[in-house]
């Protein structure tokens, strides 16, 4: 196993206290047993990238989770956000597996990191919590759709889910071995994913034979770029809605997918100079937190550093925002 539990030494030693206020880092349960009478959310995260080099992209995304931790222990701890409401368990590392250049190999090695995620995934929902998943590629997308639908059929063995993604692609590629291309695909055809929404996908990186699948599928519905804000078909708003409502079909809960990809110039193996706002997307997880059953939430793709050496500072801070106002969301709803 690669699972590395957090200790309360190393959160505080991330953690800046001042006189007079207390960070989120204060006051987050940091254990490694789940408890029914625990928070409701389970925060930990992973670090891979061999998702996005097996799918031909650049590495990176391993890099994203320490500086998430970062900032996000770093939060006020206020009646908006309270520590308390969030159980810390670790982190994946699996930058320790061996290195290889050949696709094969990285694609197997992806099975791995698949079946050790889904396991923990499985456990937390099991235990009637929410995941919070940061860091790693969109390979891990199975895992988690995997492990939620696994951990769900304690209960309700037939259980599936549903799952909306804000992403400039579909992941959606054929089933040519693990990687962070067809993750959705794979969850699909095995039984975990039901129905599926793409928000915001960008015509320009999506391939013919793809586009027709997901127009011929009756589970899958989608929005482009294109289609909001070139075309002006729909608003940001409405599309998100039409998300929303697609995935409300068959009483199953939602995963809540943000691959940060889809982000204007947030470091990432495919960073894009033209697509979302950091506004919309902090929206996107707010209204999806408030509006949904959710099963779970992951925020992948983000790095601090990329293999080709891009570096950007704020992609913890990035990713603090963007949990954080999913929790609020929740809570909200939820008090």
């Amino acid at each position: 196993m690669h699972f590395h539990s957090a200790t309360l030494s190393d959160i505080q030693s991330r953690t800046r206290t001042r006189p007079h206020e207390t960070k989120i880092g204060e006051r987050i349960l940091v254990q490694a047993e789940l408890e029914s009478s625990g928070p409701r959310f389970v925060l930990f995260g992973v670090k891979e990238d061999l998702g996005a080099r097996a799918n031909l992209g650049l590495g990176g995304a391993a890099t994203a989770w320490d500086s998430f931790l970062n900032a996000f222990l770093n939060v006020q701890d206020t009646p908006f956000l309270r520590g308390q409401e969030i159980q810390l368990l670790g982190h994946f590392d699996f930058t320790v597996l061996p290195n290889h250049t050949d696709v094969t190999v990285m694609r197997q090695q992806v099975e791995q990191i698949d079946s050790e995620v889904s396991a923990l995934v499985s456990q937390v929902v099991g235990a009637g919590k929410i995941p919070l998943i940061i860091g790693g590629s969109h390979a891990g997308a199975y895992a988690n759709l995997k492990g939620a639908a696994l951990g769900m059929r304690k209960n309700k063995p037939t259980a599936m889910l549903n799952c909306i993604n804000l992403d400039a692609h579909s992941d959606y590629r054929i089933m040519e071995g693990r990687h962070s291309g067809n993750g959705f695909r794979y969850a699909q055809e095995e039984g975990y994913l039901q129905e599926y929404s793409i928000l915001g996908l960008h015509e320009n990186y999506t391939p013919e034979n793809i586009l027709q699948d997901l127009q011929e599928h009756p589970g899958i519905q989608f929005s482009t770029w294109e289609d909001i804000f070139l075309r002006e078909k729909l608003n940001f708003a409405q599309a998100l809605e039409q998300s929303i409502a697609f995935t409300q079909r068959g009483g199953n809960r939602v995963g809540i997918e943000l691959d940060v990809d889809c982000i204007e110039n947030v470091l990432s193996s495919a960073l894009t100079p033209s697509g979302i706002s950091t506004q919309q997307a902090r929206n996107y997880l707010y209204q999806t937190a408030q509006r949904c059953e959710v099963a779970y939430l992951h925020i992948c793709e983000a790095a601090s550093n990329l293999e080709n050496g891009l570096e950007n500072r704020s992609t913890g801070k990035l990713l603090s925002y963007l949990l954080s106002d999913f929790v609020k969301g929740y809570l909200e709803r939820n008090p």
